[in-house]
């Protein structure tokens, strides 16, 4: 079972950007697929991007395509969002996810039970 640590949230103000990191140990990472996650104050917890194995697709929630990037380091175990011209309504505890993936399988997946690991989760905060 892949652990995963969270880092990089803060408090930033709108329009300002982050860069959030999550650390994958104990398992292949690259036999995972990735995903970040967003939980409210509450709200459920929402998709907010997804890359593939091998980190050539990616995919996003409509409220943040074209402000967020998700990618990967394989040399460093670790998956990254960018996060750009932010919003106060991007506040939320932000969540690293992963699925064990078998090879040349995929899919676009953005349920948090599609996911069987998870993070403690960083806090994201926008001032307005």
């Amino acid at each position: 079972q892949v652990q995963l640590v969270e880092s990089g949230g803060g408090l930033v103000q709108a329009g300002g950007s982050l860069r959030l990191s999550c650390a994958a140990s104990g398992g292949t990472f690259s036999s995972y697929h990735m995903g970040w996650f967003r939980q409210a104050p509450g709200k459920e917890r929402e998709f907010v991007a997804g890359i593939s194995r091998s980190g050539g697709s990616t995919y996003y929630a409509d409220s943040v395509k074209g402000r967020f990037t998700m990618s990967r380091d394989f040399a460093k175990n670790t998956v990254f969002l960018q996060m750009n011209s932010l919003k106060p309504e991007d506040a939320a505890i932000y969540y690293c996810a992963a699925r064990q993936t078998p090879k040349g399988i995929s899919g676009n997946y953005r349920y948090a039970t599609d996911f069987g690991s998870w993070g403690q989760g960083t806090q994201v905060t926008v001032s307005s």
